[in-house]
C-alpha cells in the first residue's frame, strides 16, 4: 500500500486474518512507529458492517478519531482509525466489511 508507505502480507487464520507490515521509509507512520517502539504490534482491526455509521457514533461519543472519513486500506478495504487515546493506547483500525 504505497499511499500508507507500507508492504503488507496477510495470512488467513480460521474466519480472522493476521497482517504483517514493512515500512517503505522511516518517515511513513509505521516507520515512525518502529523507530519510536520497536518491533510489534502496530494496531488492531476490527470489521464493522456499516464504517461511516460507526465513525458517525463514535464521535458523537466523544471518541478521538484519526479519520473522520473512511479511506482505502488493504485490499482496497475501506478503513479509518480510532487514537490511542480512545482505545486503552492501542491504535484500533475500523474495516468495513467487504
Amino acid at each position: 500500500v504505497p499511499a500508507q508507505g507500507v508492504e503488507a502480507a496477510a495470512v488467513r487464520v480460521g474466519g480472522s486474518r493476521v497482517e504483517l507490515l514493512r515500512a517503505l521509509g522511516e518517515e511513513t507512520p509505521v516507520g515512525k512507529f518502529v523507530a519510536n517502539r520497536g518491533p510489534g504490534m502496530h494496531h488492531v482491526a476490527y470489521e464493522v458492517s456499516d464504517l461511516r455509521g460507526q465513525l458517525r457514533r463514535l464521535a458523537e461519543q466523544g471518541v478521538e478519531l484519526i479519520d473522520d472519513e473512511p479511506h482505502e486500506g488493504l485490499f482496497g478495504l475501506e478503513v479509518a482509525f480510532v487514537h490511542p487515546h480512545s482505545a486503552h493506547g492501542v491504535l484500533a483500525e475500523l474495516v468495513a466489511s467487504g
